[in-house]
């Protein structure tokens, strides 16, 4: 466990605040392994959250909102923790992920393609009606 001055990161509370997400849901990622590395304790043993800890729950909070397996996510970043060497695993794990947003997106599209369709008709009628 790092130990880490109270002033050179952001409370549990504080980094909440900044990444949108429950003090609970940081705690969960952090006892589940999906944290890039420890997080840090003060001196009275609260955690303290860097940057480079906020920049990776970005990162693991864009791969959760598009979709991406809790087990998938811990595997990257498991990878991730492993350090230089495994880059091309890394890139087939996103590479594949892309590809499911990419197809979901296209899906997304084609419905929304739909419901403008249907908003058109129905402002067409009401324009005829004089409404």
């Amino acid at each position: 466990m790092t130990t880490i001055a109270p002033t050179a990161g952001l409370s549990i509370a504080e980094a909440a605040e900044r990444t949108g997400l429950t003090t609970h849901t940081l705690r969960y990622y952090e006892r589940d392994g999906l944290m890039l590395h420890g997080v840090g304790r003060s001196s009275s043993g609260h955690r303290v959250y860097t940057e480079t800890d906020l920049a990776w729950i970005t990162m693991l909070t864009r791969l959760r909102a598009t979709g991406m397996p809790i087990r998938e996510v811990r595997a990257y970043a498991v990878l991730c923790r492993e350090g230089d060497g495994n880059e091309s695993e890394r890139l087939a794990l996103l590479q594949a992920h892309r590809a499911r947003v990419l197809a979901q997106l296209a899906e997304v599209t084609e419905h929304l393609g739909a419901i403008d369709n249907k908003i058109g008709i129905y402002q067409s009628r009401l324009e005829t009606v004089g409404v």
